[in-house]
């Protein structure tokens, strides 16, 4: 008999049947990033087509315990999503479009969810089966890893006085133009989706890299109504830069974030980013989390002046067919793409882009 305190069974669950189950887990585990949430497996099967799956370790409910006053079924969740398009095939990621992903809850119970990703991974015949982890996971399934790229986070203080006094003076003089010119900065939700999209759609069509449907951003901000929200800066009633933000227990992060190419030399992004911070702090954050760059890369740069702080990602892979590099843009493939995407009229990359991206894991 299996001790019932332990994890004894491994169940594919029905992620939106089992979503106030999952969501009690996040809580009672003590994460504090929002992009670990459950719910993103709802988010983007509505937003992106992608199949939501949802690996558990269940518990045996204790002798004599109600199932009703029991914390939580599932010792631990793997969360994972189905990417599949007609351009690069089929991948099994955890998770697309967020920075973090891996098994939520007991970490004892990690070989044995992995065990199960990797026989998914063979019956829905992927290319490869991609963890995004920050430490390794040792398991021999996962043979490959990418550890090219960091998190960059901030400490924050404890008021927006003592952060300002802590940006470098060219930093505040940037800002301070920014100011200067007239700038206004605006927070909300999806009243300002229109603009925020505007700005992301130009700047991904300026990187070279297919958009995300607007669906996506307005399904965050419907499902995490105080937790997501929306800043747009403008000039002269025109949004020039933007960012979303998603409040955690005590970190901030902003996945999304854009700014005009042609308006740069007003320091619109520079004015966002001091007002995102700023907003962590008015929330009593203690972390914010800039997200995910390239060790050396402008922004990897950019953020660095702010006093982010490098922090590992490691991505692990169990390899199918072909290489982890075969959809890594900085590996040259793509590069006559990206060029030739960058001279696009925006409005046609808006209308193509969410159908590519949504088979890019």
């Amino acid at each position: 008999m299996p001790d019932p305190a332990e994890p004894f069974d491994v169940t594919l669950l029905d992620p939106i049947a089992a979503a106030p189950e999952l969501e009690r887990l996040f809580r009672l585990s003590g994460e504090v990033l929002l992009s670990r949430h459950p719910a993103w497996l709802e988010i983007l099967h509505a937003a992106l087509g992608h199949r939501p799956i949802c690996l558990a370790v269940s518990k045996a409910v204790p002798s004599g315990v109600e199932p009703a006053d029991w914390s939580s079924p599932w010792a631990a969740v793997l969360p994972l999503a189905l990417v599949h398009g007609p351009l690069f095939g089929r991948f099994l990621v955890g998770l697309p479009y967020v920075n973090y992903g891996g098994a939520l809850g007991d970490r004892k119970a990690t070989a044995r969810l992995i065990d199960r990703a990797a026989a998914l991974a063979d019956s829905f015949a992927v290319r490869y089966l991609e963890l995004r982890h920050e430490e390794a996971v040792e398991h021999p399934a996962l043979s490959a890893r990418l550890t090219s790229k960091v998190h960059m986070r901030l400490e924050l203080p404890g008021s927006a006085d003592a952060l300002w006094k802590a940006f470098s003076p060219k930093v505040r003089n940037q800002v301070r133009k920014g100011e200067r010119l007239g700038l206004t900065v605006h927070w909300g939700g999806e009243p300002l989706l229109r603009e925020f999209y505007a700005v992301f759609c130009r700047n991904m069509r300026d990187l070279g890299t297919p958009v995300y449907p607007r669906s996506l951003f307005a399904r965050i901000l419907q499902r995490f109504p105080g937790e997501a929200e929306l800043c747009v800066v403008r000039r002269d009633g025109r949004a020039l830069a933007g960012g979303l933000l998603l409040h955690g227990r005590g970190v901030t992060e902003v996945p999304s974030a854009a700014s005009l190419r042609p308006f740069h030399w007003t320091n619109a992004n520079m004015l966002l980013y001091r007002h995102l911070l700023c907003r962590a702090i008015e929330r009593g954050q203690t972390v914010f989390d800039f997200g995910r760059s390239t060790v050396g890369g402008p922004t990897h740069r950019f953020k660095r002046q702010w006093g982010a702080r490098e922090f590992p990602a490691v991505w692990q892979y169990y390899v199918r067919r072909g290489e982890i590099s075969d959809m890594r843009p900085e590996g040259g493939k793509y590069r006559l793409f990206i060029a030739a995407w960058r001279r696009l009229p925006v409005f046609f990359t808006r209308l193509i882009g969410p159908w590519i991206v949504r088979g890019i894991p």
